[in-house]
C-alpha cells in the first residue's frame, strides 16, 4: 500500500481538534458525562442477557400486599393495621435465626421508639414492650444488621442490639439513577447529654437549646449554634475534643460520673450490602484499608480472602446489577410465610417447617405499590426498581469479586488520542467514501469491544469522547479541509488532463499528494504523428467543388453552400483519423498534447512516472497504425454505398461526394530529456506540454517517417532493447539521417508494425 505523504495543514488540523476534544473532557461537563452514562445503561442492561455466576445464599424477603391482609386478618395470632408494631418485626428475626439464617438485613428505617405501639404478651404471661421485644430478639439473634444513614440516628436500643449497623443512603446521578453507592458513611454520634439538649431542651434552662447538625469545629471548642436563634454556645474541648461535663452539671454532677467525656465519636458505618458480603466471607471491615487517593479499600477476612473494591475519590463505587428483583437465582419469601411459621414454631407444631433460609444472607423491604412504604427509583434496569435491590447486588459483587471498573481519566485521553489519530490516518489516506466506510467501521467495532468488555470483564470503557469527540469530529474536520482544499487541487488536475490522458492517468494523477506543474526536467519519450497526402486531398476536394459550382453555375449563396459541406466532410475526415491516435495514446497510458494541424503529439513519462515509457510510446505508435490501416480497409469498403449516395445527390442537383482515400500516418518517435509543465497562465489558456532539442528531434523524424511507417531514434531504441528485446529485435535500422537544428547525423530505427505479432 502506497501511502500519501503528511501535509503540515491537516497535521496541525487533526492535533488541533484532539487537544480541543481532550480539553473537553477534562472539564467533566455534565452533558457529556449523562451522554456517558446512558451508554453505560446501555451496557447494563445487555449484560442482563449474559447472565453471570452468582452468589447461592442471597435472599429476599418481601412486604407484600398479601402480608398486610394477613397480619390484618388475625390468623397469625395478632391483628394490625397498616403500620405495624415492631414486635412483628421481632417474631420475623425470630424465625430467620431458628432457620439458621447468617444475616437479616433491615431496609427500614427505624428512626424512634414507639411507646404508643401494643405490648407483647409473653408466654410466661409477663408484658414487654414492643421495642423492647425487637431488641431482645435481635440480642438473641445476633444476625441483623440495621438500615441507618447520615441523617438518620437509631435509638440507643436499637443501635445497640443490633449485631451491625448498614447504610442505606444512596448517591443519585444529576439525572435521578442510581448507579453508585458509597462504601461507608461517617455518622457523628454525640454525647447523650448534648443530644439530651437537642432532642429535649430544658425548660428551666431555654438557652441551652442545640442544633447539633449546625456543629461546627473549632480549635480548643465546638461552636454550637442554638436552636431557633443565630446565637451560638461555645463548648471548651481539649485536643481529644473531651469537655467538662460540670459545665453543664454544675455541682449537681451525678456521683460516679467522671468529670470529663467526649463531646462525640465518629463511627464509620458501611454499606448494608458489604455488611452482609462481611458476614458471608468474615471480612474484618473494623480494619480495612481505605486508600481513597488511589481509587481502592482492600477487605481482608479469615483464610486469606481478599477483595479490592474499586472506589473513586468520594469513596462511591458503581453497583453490577446483576440480580433483579425477580431473579429466580435469588430467593423469595413473603413475610407472612416466615410469620405463620414463627406462630407454629412456639405453638410447638413442628412438623413440616422449612429452613429454606438457612446460611442465607436476606434483605427484608417493603414491595407494596402506590404508598410511600415502597423505595423505588431509576436505575440502569429500569425507571422503577426497587431499590434494596441495591443491597444483595453489592454483596453478590464482594462474594464473586466481580466489581465494575471504570477506565481511568488518563487511560481515556490515551484513547481518545490514539483513536483520534487513527481516524486521522485513515481519513487522509483512503478517498473520501472509503475513508467514511473506514471510519464508521472502526466506530462500530468500537463500540462492540465497549460492550464486550462490560459483559465479559465488567470493564466500563469511554465511548461518548472517543467516538463522538475524537473519532466524529477528526472524521469531519479532516473531511471538511480535503472538500475545501484538496478537492480544488484535484478540480484543478482534472481541468488540465481530463482530455488529454486516460482514466487509469487521471485517477493516479489525483491520488498524487501534489502534482508539480510548474516545470520540471524530465526524461520522457515524445511522440508525433502526422497525415500523409491530406492537403493533396484537401486541393482535390476543392477543386472537386468548384468544378462542379461552374458546370451548375451555381449561385454565390449554394456555391458557398457547397463549400462548406465539403469542408466538413473534410475535417471529419481528418479528426476520425486523429480521434484513432488518440485513443491508442491514452490506452497505452500517454500523454496527449495537442494537434499542430493535422499532426498529433504526445509524450510519455510525464506527469507520472513510467520507467518503460519508451515500451509504451511505440507501442501506441503500432496500435495506432494497425488501427488506421483497419479503419482504411472500412473506408474502402464504403465506397460502393457511397456511389449509390452519390447518384441521388445528382438527381437533387447537389454534388457528388468524392471516393473516401484512406490515409496514411508518418511516426517520429524519440527519447530524452525536456522541460515539462504548464505553458500559459491562470488567467488565460494554459497547456501541458514539453520542449526543448529531444522534442525538435522526433518532430525532425516524423518528417523523415514517410508514409505509414514508425521511426525511432537510437535513444528510443536503446531503452526498447532493454525494456522488450523481442521487440527491438524486429526494428530495422535504417542509414542515418542528418535533420535541421542537430549538428551531427541522428542514428534511427524502422519498426515494422505490419509484421510484429
Amino acid at each position: 500500500m502506497n501511502f500519501k505523504p503528511l501535509k503540515r495543514t491537516p497535521v496541525l488540523l487533526a492535533v488541533a481538534v484532539l487537544l480541543l476534544v481532550c480539553d473537553v473532557r477534562l472539564l467533566r461537563l455534565d452533558f457529556f458525562e449523562g451522554m456517558e452514562r446512558m451508554t453505560y445503561d446501555l451496557r447494563v442492561r445487555a449484560a442482563q442477557r449474559f447472565p453471570s455466576p452468582v452468589a447461592t445464599n442471597l435472599a429476599f424477603v418481601a412486604v407484600e400486599e398479601s402480608s398486610l391482609a394477613a397480619v390484618k386478618s388475625g390468623r397469625l395470632g395478632y391483628s394490625y393495621g397498616l403500620e405495624w408494631p415492631r414486635q412483628v418485626y421481632g417474631r420475623l428475626v425470630e424465625e430467620l435465626a431458628a432457620q439458621g439464617a447468617r444475616a437479616v438485613a433491615f431496609d427500614v428505617l427505624f428512626g424512634e421508639l414507639r411507646h404508643d405501639h401494643p405490648p407483647v404478651q409473653m408466654a410466661n404471661g409477663s408484658v414487654m414492650e414492643s421495642d423492647d421485644f425487637f431488641a431482645m430478639q435481635m440480642r438473641r439473634a445476633d444476625n441483623t444488621i440495621l438500615a441507618t444513614s447520615p441523617e438518620t440516628i437509631l435509638p440507643e436500643l436499637f443501635a445497640t442490639n443490633a449485631s451491625a449497623l448498614g447504610d442505606i443512603s444512596s448517591v443519585k446521578d444529576s439525572d435521578g439513577s442510581l448507579r453508585r453507592v458509597r462504601a461507608f458513611c461517617t455518622i457523628r454520634r454525640w454525647h447523650p447529654l448534648l443530644r439530651q439538649f437537642a432532642d429535649r431542651p430544658d425548660p428551666d434552662r431555654p438557652e441551652i437549646s442545640f442544633d447539633l447538625d449546625r456543629a461546627r469545629l473549632a480549635p480548643g471548642k465546638i461552636i454550637l449554634p442554638q436552636t431557633g436563634t443565630t446565637n451560638v454556645v461555645e463548648v471548651p474541648v481539649d485536643a481529644e475534643n473531651n469537655f467538662e461535663l460540670a459545665d453543664f452539671f454544675g455541682d449537681k454532677l451525678p456521683t460516679g460520673v467522671a468529670p470529663k467525656a467526649k463531646a462525640f465519636t465518629d463511627q464509620r458505618v458501611w454499606h448494608m450490602g458489604i455488611i452482609l458480603a462481611a458476614r458471608d466471607l468474615k471480612l474484618d471491615l473494623d480494619h480495612a484499608n481505605v486508600d481513597l487517593p488511589h481509587g481502592r479499600i482492600t477487605l481482608r477476612g479469615a483464610g486469606g480472602v481478599e477483595r479490592i473494591l474499586p472506589v473513586d475519590e468520594n469513596g462511591c463505587f458503581y453497583v453490577d446489577w446483576e440480580l433483579a428483583p425477580n431473579d429466580p437465582r435469588l430467593l423469595r419469601a413473603p413475610i407472612e410465610s416466615l410469620l405463620w411459621q414463627d406462630k407454629l414454631r412456639l405453638s410447638g407444631e413442628t412438623n413440616g417447617l422449612r429452613d429454606d433460609f438457612r446460611d442465607k444472607l436476606a434483605v427484608v423491604t417493603y414491595v407494596i405499590h402506590g404508598n410511600n412504604f415502597t423505595d423505588e427509583g431509576a436505575t440502569p434496569l429500569d425507571q422503577h426498581t426497587l431499590l434494596a435491590s441495591v443491597h444483595w447486588n453489592v454483596a453478590n459483587s464482594l462474594i464473586t469479586g466481580r466489581f465494575i471498573r471504570r477506565a481511568s481519566l488518563p487511560t481515556e485521553i490515551v484513547l481518545i488520542i490514539l483513536l483520534g489519530a487513527l481516524t486521522a490516518f485513515l481519513t487522509w489516506q483512503l478517498r473520501a467514501v472509503s475513508a467514511s466506510a473506514a471510519v464508521l467501521l472502526l466506530m462500530l467495532a468500537y463500540i462492540a469491544a465497549g460492550f464486550l468488555a462490560f459483559i465479559q470483564y465488567r470493564y466500563w470503557l469511554p465511548l461518548v469522547f472517543p467516538i463522538a469527540g475524537a473519532m466524529l469530529v477528526e472524521h469531519v474536520s479532516l473531511v471538511t479541509y480535503r472538500v475545501v482544499f484538496e478537492q480544488r487541487e484535484q478540480r484543478r488536475v482534472k481541468s488540465v488532463f481530463s482530455k488529454i490522458v486516460s482514466p487509469e492517468v487521471m485517477d493516479e494523477l489525483l491520488s498524487v499528494e501534489k502534482l508539480a506543474l510548474g516545470g520540471a526536467r524530465r526524461e520522457v519519450t515524445v511522440f508525433f504523428a502526422d497525415v500523409r497526402g491530406f492537403t493533396t486531398l484537401t486541393d482535390e476536394m476543392q477543386e472537386r467543388v468548384a468544378e462542379f459550382v461552374r458546370e451548375r453555375q451555381l449561385t454565390p449563396d449554394r456555391a458557398e453552400a457547397c463549400f462548406d459541406e465539403f469542408a466538413g466532410e473534410t475535417l471529419n475526415t481528418v479528426n476520425l483519423y486523429l480521434s484513432v491516435v488518440i485513443d491508442a495514446v491514452k490506452k497505452h497510458g500517454g500523454t496527449f498534447d495537442k494537434y499542430i494541424g493535422d499532426c498529433v503529439m504526445a509524450f510519455w513519462g510525464a506527469p507520472t512516472p513510467n520507467e518503460q515509457h519508451a515500451l509504451a510510446c511505440v507501442r501506441a505508435a503500432v496500435d495506432a497504425q494497425r488501427a488506421i490501416h483497419a479503419l482504411n480497409h472500412q473506408r474502402l469498403a464504403e465506397n460502393a454505398s457511397r456511389e449509390v449516395e452519390n447518384r441521388a445527390r445528382l438527381s437533387a442537383g447537389l454534388p457528388p461526394k468524392p471516393p473516401l482515400r484512406p490515409l496514411q500516418f508518418g511516426t517520429g518517435i524519440n527519447t530524452g530529456l525536456v522541460t515539462v509543465g504548464l505553458m500559459g497562465s491562470e488567467a488565460h489558456q494554459s497547456n501541458y506540454t514539453v520542449f526543448g532539442r529531444e522534442v525538435n528531434l522526433a518532430a525532425r523524424l516524423e518528417n523523415v517517417s514517410g508514409s505509414g511507417r514508425i521511426i525511432i531514434s537510437d535513444t528510443t531504441y536503446n531503452h526498447v532493447l532493454r525494456d522488450d528485446p523481442a521487440l527491438a529485435g524486429t526494428c530495422l535500422e535504417m542509414f542515418p539521417v542528418s535533420v535541421k537544428g542537430i549538428r551531427n547525423a541522428v542514428r534511427i530505427y524502422e519498426v515494422p508494425w505490419q509484421t510484429l505479432k
